[in-house]
């Protein structure tokens, strides 16, 4: 899976993008079930891949299942 893949299911998932650290790190904010989460998203390329640990950490702090991720 590509960074590019993550950032559209999390934007479509109602997460806007709150913060941009340079080049690299984007924070994304969004409401789940009545909580408001931050998913820090650090990456130099958008077609790289996701790294396993990676997208594990993406999806504990979104609080989305883990099948949108597939």
């Amino acid at each position: 899976m590509k960074f590019r893949d993550v950032i559209q299911i999390i934007e479509a998932n109602g997460f806007i993008l709150s913060r941009h650290h340079g080049t690299s790190h984007r924070q994304y904010r969004g409401k789940i079930a009545e909580q408001v989460r931050y998913v820090t998203i650090a990456c130099h390329s958008l077609g790289d891949d996701v790294k396993p640990k990676t997208l594990a950490s993406i999806i504990r702090q979104s609080g989305l299942p883990k099948k949108l991720f597939r």
